[in-house]
């Protein structure tokens, strides 16, 4: 199925399309997403395979987009996050994450900065989301928000930096290689 039209969808409408439908839920609204440039893409490859690399033989798993996040069950809100890192495995139903994951990555585009930084961004601290990341791949610059007390800390990194994952206790990104061009 392919949604049409219409002011409001929920959960399990959005279970129902098709798996090729690249598109979101923001509280029942549908939020078509556009492919990603080539760009975001090698961001998105280069961060997923150093995290994918030190996650080898630990219990967390990383995914990247497509791939839902609901951070709540009472509420019509999935998102398909760049990158997402799951160290609780019942929060894996075989389909999607079901609440909140231990990391989520989102890499900036044009299209999406507002929802990014505004509206994800007050319902991963909501939900708990223990750490995000806001990756600009024209700037440059990541911005690190760690969960502390109900709200996000935020740390600036730029490309010669090695940024921590504190969620991932010994696990170094170096934005170099992130931020790479080629």
């Amino acid at each position: 199925m392919i949604p049409q039209e219409k002011e409001y969808y929920t959960y399990e409408q959005w279970l129902s399309w098709d798996e090729d439908v690249r598109a979101e839920l923001y509280e029942g609204l549908l939020i078509m997403m556009a492919p990603p440039s080539q760009q975001h893409q090698e961001v998105s490859i280069e961060l997923a395979s150093q995290l994918h690399a030190f996650l080898k033989g630990k219990p967390c798993k990383v995914f990247h987009a497509p791939f839902g996040v609901r951070l709540s069950e009472s509420e019509d809100t999935v998102f398909e996050p760049d990158i997402v890192v799951v160290c609780d495995k019942s929060k894996l139903d075989g389909k999607i994450c079901q609440g909140a994951p231990d990391l989520i990555i989102e890499i900036l585009s044009p299209s999406t900065e507002r929802m990014d930084r505004v509206y994800k961004y007050r319902k991963y601290q909501e939900a708990g989301v223990r750490e995000y990341w806001i990756m600009d791949p024209i700037l440059k610059v990541l911005q690190a928000g760690v969960l502390k007390d109900g709200a996000y800390i935020v740390k600036i990194y730029e490309p010669e930096d090695i940024a921590p994952v504190t969620v991932l206790e010994g696990c170094l990104i170096n934005l170099k290689d992130v931020f790479a061009e080629e």
